[in-house]
């Protein structure tokens, strides 16, 4: 499973996800500063799920109907990044078979996923 980390997502948290061997891409590798629509069309082009904390995503995905190969959108406040990690890492691996084609929504407290 490969997925696109937005460019609000720290690089800390990639390279995290990376050494963890997880399959990740990232918008402020590949083009800093391209809109929502756009990541989205990189996405697709890639067949990776898109990780952000930008709610926007679901305006696209949900709203307009736009394709996705999937969506994880982190809403995990302001908790210490470390945290954010392991929250994440761990809804990722619970829930891999999931995601694909979902709208997944992370909080420190719960995960809920949209097909």
């Amino acid at each position: 499973m490969k997925f696109l980390a937005d460019e609000n997502i720290e690089r800390e948290f990639v390279e995290t996800l990376r050494s963890e061997n997880f399959d990740v891409l990232y918008v402020k590798e590949i083009q800093f500063g391209i809109a929502d629509d756009e990541v989205l069309r990189l996405a697709n082009d890639n067949e990776a799920i898109i990780l952000t904390a930008d709610k926007d995503f679901g305006e696209l995905v949900i709203r307009l109907g736009l394709a996705s190969k999937g969506v994880v959108l982190l809403r995990l406040g302001e908790i210490d990044l470390k945290d954010k990690i392991e929250i994440t890492m761990k809804a990722l691996r619970e829930h891999a078979d999931e995601l694909p084609n979902a709208f997944t929504v992370i909080s420190s407290n719960s995960i809920r996923i949209r097909k």
